[in-house]
């Protein structure tokens, strides 16, 4: 099977950190493509028309995309049990906050970085900013016992998200009045699949 992947992606990054929670890393080619909203890779297009990453290439089947989509088949090939049918609602819906998280703060990035500049709308950006504050009271708040919990994708995705706040949005001071999470999060990160998988820049 081929990963299709590209730069510091926190898509990406989940299943990286997937891989290496289930052992399955090393039975992955592991491929970059350079793609960016603007000039999707062919490549990956073949895999995934909606041109995102990362897609997973198989060989017995077609390509298979999102991450969540992904994580899921990765998780059911090695029997992980990331995705504990005892809680599964809670564990996919904690998922869905954090790619929520995610898919707002990549927006930010993409809204200054393919616009010019003159066309760049602040208002619009501090709207995502909302959504990315919402959600990260909601899990200082509502989710802090399942974080601390036995570990399932929702924690995976939930650190993940974090960890792109702080590569791309550090000055935003997200552990501000949200000291359980912050708490959580350095614990977290200090597992050899996050520190593996550590974005640069």
């Amino acid at each position: 099977m081929q990963l299709l992947r590209s730069g510091p992606s926190p898509f990406v990054r989940k299943v990286l950190v997937t891989l290496h929670e289930t052992g399955q890393y090393d039975e992955i080619e592991h491929v970059d493509v350079a793609s960016t909203p603007l000039a999707p890779d062919s490549k990956l297009i073949a895999a995934n028309p909606v041109g995102k990453i990362p897609a997973l290439i198989r060989s017995d089947g077609p390509a298979i995309y999102d991450s969540r989509v992904i994580c899921r088949f990765l998780d059911a090939r090695a029997n992980a049990g990331l995705y504990p049918e005892h809680r599964i609602w809670d564990t996919l819906t904690l998922e869905a906050t954090a790619d929520g998280i995610l898919d707002a703060a990549v927006l930010m990035v993409y809204e200054t970085r393919f616009r010019p500049e003159e066309k760049v709308m602040m208002e619009w950006v501090e709207g995502q900013w909302g959504k990315v504050s919402r959600a990260l009271d909601a899990l200082n708040t509502r989710w802090m016992s399942h974080l601390n919990g036995r570990m399932d994708m929702g924690h995976i995705a939930v650190a993940c998200a974090l960890g792109y706040l702080d590569l791309r949005h550090d000055a935003r001071s997200w552990r501000t009045g949200r000291d359980g999470l912050a708490a959580w999060f350095e614990s977290f990160s200090k597992r050899d699949s996050m520190v593996a998988t550590k974005p640069e820049a």
